[in-house]
């Protein structure tokens, strides 16, 4: 699980097998549409996830979060508000 902070400091949340890697295509401008056109991205966030399935529960539970709640999440908090 992953968020990063695009230029226009919108974020991006993901689920990778390999983040470091991830994370360099999206740098690069090869992982997705959306972070293509808002580079540079920083990684903001991660944690590691047991299940694939899991991780990609998470990440859609962290995409319908409030703007609030994502930054509570990034800044240390749980991500429940």
């Amino acid at each position: 699980m992953y968020i990063l902070r695009c230029r226009d400091a919108s974020f991006y949340t993901g689920a990778a097998k390999d983040l470091r890697s991830r994370v360099r295509k999206h740098a690069a401008g090869t992982a997705s549409r959306y972070t293509r056109a808002r580079r540079p991205v920083s990684l903001v966030w991660s944690r590691r996830v047991r299940t694939w399935s899991k991780a990609l529960r998470e990440e859609s539970r962290i995409k319908r979060l409030k703007r609030s709640a994502k930054e509570a999440l990034v800044a240390g908090g749980s991500g429940d508000a």
